[in-house]
């Protein structure tokens, strides 16, 4: 179980070798395989990933479809984790990452900054 972050709401003051804004960034890039970029790009927007035509038993007709890649600096620390760590038999979209806690915090604070940088 996560505990709500601390570290979300302090300023970056890492002296590290590798930040934590870098290191999210690098992830964001290339986490394990596809970047969240591909579909996410700035994730500071809804993303229209693929559109399709579907054959609707109700109405016997085809119906479009949209795949949409949701705006991701908006969502909660929560959601983030559950998205990320879901059962991926739920979707057959999003990858399956098998990132460590420490990786998903600093993906996390990324996507929180990426645009105030």
């Amino acid at each position: 179980m996560f505990l709500f972050p601390l570290f979300l709401f302090c300023k970056e003051d890492d002296n590290s070798f590798i930040t934590k804004f870098e290191y999210g960034a690098m992830l964001y890039e290339n986490p394990r395989g596809i970047g969240c970029v591909k579909c996410h790009e700035k994730g500071d927007k809804d993303v229209l990933i693929a559109q399709y035509s579907e054959f609707d038993k109700k109405s016997k007709g085809m119906k479009m479809k949209s795949i949409i890649a949701p705006a991701i600096n908006r969502v909660s620390f929560q959601l983030f984790i559950d998205k990320m760590t879901a059962d991926k038999t739920d979707s057959k979209i999003m990858p399956t990452y098998f990132l460590t806690d420490e990786e998903l915090k600093s993906l996390y604070y990324y996507i929180k900054n990426i645009n105030k940088k």
